[in-house]
């Protein structure tokens, strides 16, 4: 009964995990501005692999890999949050036309 359970919670965080990844898809292309496609992308991304680790932690059991598993989803949710911040720095400093899209300050701070 008990592996039942691990079954239907583990496959059910995947499902979720592999549905919140296609809302970012979605997302990607639904949004014409560049810096809201990366919103929606690092956001739901970081949120799916979440789902997705936690579904393979809970159909694996409490071992060694599961750890492992913890870890990765540390790295993702370290990394991703900085590589979009820089991506969308980049994108301020180098688009010209970022006035028209939205406010930047005239400071020159991003």
């Amino acid at each position: 009964m008990m592996a039942w359970i691990q079954l239907i919670v583990g496959g059910g965080l995947i499902v979720t995990g592999l549905l919140t990844m296609c809302v970012a898809v979605i997302g990607i292309y639904r949004f014409h501005y560049i810096l809201n496609r990366m919103h929606a992308a690092a956001m739901l991304d970081s949120l799916g692999i979440l789902f997705v680790i936690l579904g393979l932690m809970v159909l694996s059991g409490f071992q060694f890999g599961t750890l492992k598993l913890a870890l990765i989803i540390v790295f993702f949710w370290l990394a991703g949050p900085v590589s979009s911040h820089m991506i969308s720095k980049l994108e301020v400093l180098i688009n010209e036309n970022l006035k028209e899209e939205c406010e930047v300050p005239d400071d020159g701070s991003v």
